[in-house]
């Protein structure tokens, strides 16, 4: 076996960012759509702020007044009519006020989504007159200054061969951009709890034409991979958990003997025998289930 991981994944920007407001609220509108390019600092969405500012000139009424009390308390205990813990209790009330407001400004200052950074809205998730919990995405950015990766499922054992930094060549299974080197940039953790799987990202170069949700197809050599033995699917029996049988052919004798192997990864090309043959054995590559032990066969010369 050649040893060439081949895995198809998804065209992604690095970056996705979803975008929220921090308050809960009614939209007041939208003003972009999916595929729309935005600039970094641009207004992209907002809420209706007439609850937000009623709550922030009620904010701002109370820490003046609560301003007003704390002063008149000194004064009092100035000349000596109240105790000191009138004041402390006012200047309690006071700082709860000032925060209250300060609080009341910020709502006020985040009840619209402006861009934070130059990209591309890839999904809008909210429509105008929706009332939203605070937190509810509104629109997913893709960051264009994050670079596109390509996202690729691999099984555990392809995971183990690879490592960051490795390169890479990417071909798009509609031919829209021609083949491409790419780098391994993250190996996932942990394994996708469904399925199993590693996720990969390989960076992409810039080239003009990569948009999100490309299908393209990985191809790159796993670290130990060039010389692995791998044997038809047809050739196995008895095969379990990762262990199986093949009928060994010896030159000397014209007989067949069992062999135990540990059987790897299993592809399109066949199963890879991590132990139990050694390159160059002969092996039965079909008809396994009509031969016993020790019986004489005669080879079949390799048709051209």
């Amino acid at each position: 076996m050649a040893g060439s991981i081949v895995a198809t994944g998804t065209v992604r920007l690095r970056r996705e960012t979803p975008l929220a407001f921090v308050n809960d609220g009614r939209v007041r509108s939208i003003a972009v759509r999916e595929g729309n390019s935005v600039r970094a600092g641009q207004a992209l969405a907002s809420l209706d702020t007439v609850a937000i500012d009623a709550a922030a000139v009620a904010a701002a009424a109370e820490a003046k007044r609560a301003e007003a009390e704390l002063a008149r308390q000194k004064r009092l205990l100035e000349q000596g009519w109240v105790a000191r813990a009138r004041v402390e209790n006012a200047q309690a009330a006071a700082s709860a006020a000032a925060a209250g407001l300060s609080s009341a400004r910020f709502s006020q200052r985040y009840a619209s989504i402006a861009a934070p950074a130059d990209g591309i809205i890839l999904a809008r998730l909210a429509e105008p007159g929706q009332t939203l919990a605070a937190g509810s995405p509104v629109l997913l950015l893709g960051e264009f200054s994050s670079g596109y990766v390509l996202r690729v499922p691999v099984s555990a054992a392809d995971a183990a061969a690879l490592r960051v930094g490795q390169g890479g060549t990417v071909a798009f299974t509609d031919a829209s951009l021609p083949q491409m080197a790419a780098t391994i940039v993250e190996i996932a953790g942990r394994a996708d709890p469904r399925t199993g799987t590693f996720m990969l990202e390989l960076a992409l170069p810039a080239r003009e034409g990569l948009r999100s949700g490309m299908i393209a197809q990985a191809r790159f050599a796993g670290t130990g991979g060039a010389g692995a033995l791998v044997v038809p699917a047809s050739a196995l029996f008895s095969a379990r958990a990762d262990e199986g049988f093949v009928w060994r052919f010896d030159p000397a004798s014209n007989k067949v003997s069992a062999r135990l192997v540990s059987l790897g990864a299993v592809s399109d090309r066949g199963v890879q025998v991590l132990r139990g043959l050694a390159a160059g054995d002969l092996i039965v590559g079909t008809g396994v289930d009509r031969l016993v032990e020790g019986q004489k066969v005669q080879p079949v010369a390799a048709r051209r």
